[in-house]
């Protein structure tokens, strides 16, 4: 087990999950144990999934980095990030994507969204950098983003997720048991790639449906 974040990278970038210098800096800037509940402060660099309550989890460190590698954010992307939990996931984005960017996590589960709210906040990443709670629909409708990365497994694709997509935009989600990249070449044209043998939390929208 990795005694703290530089060894956990390191571990990462040895197995070729971890490649691009950028992402590499965020991981490293911002540090898994603030998003880990005291209770699990043994685990913090355990390369697996650690509970945060009401039945969610913090994603695999391994896993995150590997959709964060799919979803190539950039500086100055607009991006949504959907079941932003404990809001490890959403404070790395908003590292990669600087001050001109924006990072909107949402999240359904009220006390979920307080504690990713208290964790973005020890950090100095400004009103571009946001947790809020997910309505009913998914997403944000009538809103467009240049990325948007799920961190639950949705039973198919929702189509609304690719209607918030500009166009060269990304989309990274779990669908059952593997990792879904998509890219929206045009309102008509959509390429994909699938990655299978990965476990995540049910997206909670469906449930509601």
């Amino acid at each position: 087990m990795s005694k703290n974040m530089k060894e956990l990278v390191d571990l990462m970038i040895e197995r070729g999950i971890l490649k691009t210098p950028q992402f590499i800096n965020a991981f490293l800037k911002v540090d898994r144990k603030y998003f880990v509940p005291v209770e699990f402060e043994n685990d913090i660099y355990t390369d697996a999934p650690l509970p945060i309550g009401k039945n969610q989890t913090i994603s695999q460190p391994s896993t995150v980095a590997f959709m964060i590698e799919l979803l190539s954010p950039k500086k100055a992307d607009k991006i949504l990030d959907i079941g932003s939990g404990s809001g490890w996931s959403t404070a790395l984005l908003c590292e990669i994507v600087g001050k001109k960017g924006m990072v909107t996590g949402v999240e359904r589960i009220d006390e979920i969204v307080k504690q990713g709210k208290s964790n973005l906040a020890k950090f100095n990443f400004g009103k571009e950098c946001i947790i809020k709670k997910a309505d009913k629909n998914i997403g944000i409708q009538g809103a467009k983003f240049d990325k948007i990365l799920v961190s639950a497994s949705a039973r198919k694709l929702p189509d609304e997720l690719i209607k918030q997509l500009n166009i060269n935009g990304k989309l990274v989600i779990p669908i059952q048991n593997s990792i879904f990249e998509f890219e929206k070449i045009s309102d008509t044209m959509i390429k994909s790639r699938e990655f299978p043998g990965f476990v995540f939390v049910p997206l909670i929208y469906e449930r509601l449906i």
